[in-house]
């Protein structure tokens, strides 16, 4: 699709990465059950790096609470697996288009 992609082994290692230059970033995808940090403790740290930062859960042991908390953490979707590859490139299409939205409405505001 075009995109580049940076794949972690785990949330700590993503995070010190996304420490280290927040602004290559422009979306995370990450599971909710992990080793060392829930995916909701990788979303709250990467919002408070990057508050604009679309983050999507995905999760195999999806909840409507967990859901509900995610979305409550401002995750920007909450998806629960096994998905069709379709599902996961239509989000992270509009999740990168609302993104970019953002964007244009600050910079817009500031002329």
């Amino acid at each position: 699709m075009g995109y580049q992609v940076g794949v972690c082994l785990n949330p700590v290692e993503a995070l010190e990465l996304f420490r280290a230059n927040p602004e290559q970033f422009d979306l995370v995808i990450t599971d909710m059950k992990m080793p060392h940090m829930s995916g909701l403790e990788l979303l709250e740290a990467s919002k408070k790096l990057k508050p604009d930062l679309p983050v999507i859960i995905m999760t195999a042991y999806g909840t409507i609470e967990m859901a509900v908390e995610a979305m409550k953490k401002q995750a920007y979707d909450y998806i629960t697996k096994p998905f069709r590859k379709e599902r996961i490139l239509l989000t992270i299409r509009r999740a990168l288009d609302w993104q970019a939205l953002k964007r244009e409405n600050v910079a817009l505001r500031k002329s």
